[in-house]
């Protein structure tokens, strides 16, 4: 099982979700550890390769940002309560910042 890093304050971001997506979350990060897909996930390419968003739909739209292409680790990028349809700009911007401190 690949070690779960959390990259900036992503670790906060996750453990102020309310308790039943933050169950889901850390279910379906579990899963990825272990080299498996989650149940429910997109590619997100425009902020990296390999970036992968979980999508939890419990008490409102919740997502988590990670990477698990990395050999040493399953990185995660930003976790945030979606809003918009659409992942605003900023999300976006913190989870590419992010990615880029992890380097290639």
């Amino acid at each position: 099982m690949k070690p779960l890093l959390f990259v900036g304050s992503s670790l906060a971001e996750m453990a102020d979700f309310p308790p039943e997506p933050r169950r889901v979350a850390g279910y379906e990060l579990w899963q990825v550890q272990n080299g498996l897909m989650p149940s429910d996930f997109k590619p997100m390419p425009t902020i990296g390769a390999g970036v992968y968003e979980i999508r939890v739909r419990r008490d409102g739209e919740w997502r988590v940002i990670y990477v698990a292409s990395r050999r040493e680790a399953v990185y995660v990028l930003h976790a945030f309560r979606k809003k918009t349809r659409a992942t605003s700009g900023a999300d976006i911007d913190i989870a590419r910042r992010r990615f880029r401190q992890i380097g290639d």
